[in-house]
């Protein structure tokens, strides 16, 4: 598949790839560049290819996107506005959004900032209003770019692991291999190429060699 780039040109991102997900969380792994993040946009519907297509079997789930940065997809400048603001896309009546964004903020343990300045936060809690704002359009599958990127030690295990116990499918990219491991099935993309698809242990060590090769 071709991705059209900032100036224009077609440019070959990732190689045909055919998936079946079925297992409850899938890590993609790989280096910068390798097409993981590429991946992840053309499943969301962010990027279009130039070249090829997007399908799904039977038919597109519903999906919700976290970003490495929190700030590409908080809008609205309090922390409640911008739950409701997702609310409202998805079509939950003006009445309910104040309730109903209470209760997802309760689900982050953030139930205490909905009346709080985006800007107040710290990169943690930010990162969890974006994944309050994801939750609430109820989505089918959960897809999620290098989402700890930002976040200290203890902000990136809490926000691990509730990204693990989401209850909805998730594929997530990272580069932290410690998280990768806890999928049931692990993705590994080289110069846009799907090279290894197997559990954790045989996948990441497939790519530990081709790295350090």
């Amino acid at each position: 598949m071709d991705v059209e780039t900032s100036d224009g040109a077609p440019a070959r991102i990732l190689h045909p790839v055919s998936l079946t997900i079925t297992e409850p969380v899938v890590a993609i792994i790989g280096a910068n560049g390798s097409g993981k993040s590429t991946l992840l946009r053309l499943m969301a519907g962010l990027v279009q290819p130039t070249s090829g297509s997007v399908t799904f079997s039977p038919q597109a789930p519903r999906t919700g996107f976290v970003f490495a940065n929190p700030q590409a997809q908080t809008v609205m400048p309090v922390v409640g506005e911008d739950i409701a603001f997702s609310l409202k896309q998805a079509g939950v009546p003006r009445a309910q959004r104040t309730q109903q964004a209470a209760e997802i903020l309760a689900g982050v343990q953030l139930e205490h900032r909905l009346d709080s300045s985006v800007y107040e936060l710290s990169s943690g809690e930010r990162q969890k209003v974006a994944l309050a704002g994801v939750l609430a359009a109820k989505p089918q599958l959960v897809l999620a770019d290098e989402p700890t990127t930002l976040l200290d030690l203890r902000s990136a295990a809490d926000f691990q692991a509730r990204l693990l116990g989401l209850g909805v499918p998730l594929v997530v990219a990272t580069h932290d291999l410690d998280f990768a491991a806890q999928a049931q099935r692990v993705l590994v993309f080289d110069h846009g190429q799907l090279v290894a698809d197997d559990e954790p242990p045989a996948a990441i060590s497939h790519y530990r060699r081709l790295a350090l090769a």
